[in-house]
């Protein structure tokens, strides 16, 4: 090839001056190859100074792996394989505090202030305390609890109801009565009121305060009796505040794990939302945007396929990086160290074009805050290049053609 472009070079100068001494040839041989280089040291030149200020989306491949701790830098670089794959699997803290999960369900005739009371009477007279003429049965509706968890019955006065069963209620009330009127009998139910209640808010078919009955002691029936979730369940998730404690599950686990659906207490906080987890992606790919999870779990291939995947025209598919502030237990695991304390920035190497590669992206787990960058193709830099150049030489010759007039 050289010999070629020389001969070339040869011809083209014997043409250019006419001439086929030696001298002369040698002569015009050198003039055309010393405009020849001139051209392409400058043609380098610009090119490289042109190159250095293009746009693009982010920071390529080599400049990444130049941050490493290899490189006197302060991230690690890990290609992904099935190992770290495996490795960096860890399931996101979830579920509700051992407390929680402990506590037994509220009996559902256990009184306290707030509630209301059924109350029934019967006495063994004609003419009873408390009936109306020609009945032998007294009704009492809606009898409230106090705030002190006190009572009033007529004959027998103030009585302490509030954490006291239905049960133990009667007899007190029994007992009372016994004083005044021969063998009375007793009924004493709890109705709904406010002693018992829980508050459930957010993405819920019907926010509101609802009392704690026989029906609606769980989580999970709660939920259902305020109307459902409003969100898609798989996404959704399940905040309980109790005594200043909290504890979160996702709606899924809920459902599939009795365990999860915890036992009701009065005063509960149930606030149901969206996962807020989400992700960020940049570079090549179809869009550039913070991303909500749309599944519990979710894998480096479906993140991508959120985003629209790879940009076909400008994409590494060598180049694709998970950056994330690693656990230290998870980045000593990979990385075979047991010295790294605290989180540890580490930037995971997805390479598609690897045999395992695709297999590798789809069970690759993706983390809340995670960053996914896709660097461009080393080809692109250069079609960059030359279409500015080229753009460049004919802005060049319109305005030497209009400086001459034609």
């Amino acid at each position: 090839m050289k010999l070629l472009f020389f001969a070339g070079v040869f011809r083209y100068g014997l043409r250019k001056t006419g001439r086929t001494d030696s001298r002369t040839t040698a002569k015009g041989l050198m003039m055309t190859m010393n405009r020849w280089a001139r051209s392409l040291v400058l043609l380098s030149c610009v090119a490289g100074t042109v190159s250095c200020g293009l746009p693009r989306s982010g920071p390529n491949k080599k400049e990444i792996l130049s941050s490493s701790v290899e490189q006197a830098g302060d991230s690690f670089i890990v290609p992904v394989d099935a190992r770290v794959t495996r490795l960096t699997a860890v399931e996101t803290s979830s579920g509700f505090p051992a407390s929680f999960r402990s506590a037994g369900v509220v009996g559902s005739d256990d009184v306290r202030p707030g509630d209301k009371l059924s109350l029934r009477i019967w006495e063994n007279v004609d003419q009873g305390l408390l009936a109306i003429q020609g009945a032998n049965a007294t009704g009492l509706t809606e009898v409230q609890v106090d705030g002190a968890g006190f009572v009033f019955v007529p004959y027998a006065g103030r009585i302490k109801a509030a954490g006291n069963s239905t049960e133990e209620l009667r007899r007190i009330i029994t007992e009372k009565l016994a004083e005044q009127t021969p063998d009375p009998q007793v009924e004493v139910a709890r109705v709904a009121g406010d002693g018992a209640t829980v508050s459930v808010m957010g993405d819920i078919g019907g926010q509101g305060v609802y009392a704690i009955e026989r029906p609606t002691r769980t989580l999970s029936s709660m939920i259902a009796r305020a109307g459902g979730v409003e969100v898609d369940p798989q996404i959704a998730q399940v905040t309980v505040t109790r005594g200043g404690h909290n504890g979160t599950a996702r709606l899924i686990d809920i459902y599939d794990n009795p365990d999860m659906d915890i036992a009701l207490r009065p005063g509960d906080v149930i606030l149901v939302e969206a996962d807020p987890r989400s992700f960020t992606a940049m570079g090549a790919t179809g869009a550039q945007t913070r991303v909500k999870f749309e599944s519990a779990n979710l894998t480096a291939i479906e993140a991508l396929a959120q985003v629209g995947g790879l940009q076909t025209n400008s994409a590494d598919p060598k180049g694709i990086f998970v950056l994330r502030d690693e656990i230290a237990s998870v980045a000593n695991a990979v990385l075979g160290r047991k010295d790294l304390k605290g989180p540890q920035r580490v930037a995971y190497v997805l390479n598609l074009t690897e045999p395992d590669g695709l297999f590798n992206a789809r069970d690759f787990m993706i983390r809340d805050g995670d960053t996914i960058y896709v660097t461009e193709a080393p080809y692109v830099r250069w079609q960059k290049t030359l279409a500015v150049l080229t753009g460049t030489a004919t802005s060049a010759n319109s305005l030497n053609s209009l400086a001459q007039g034609n």
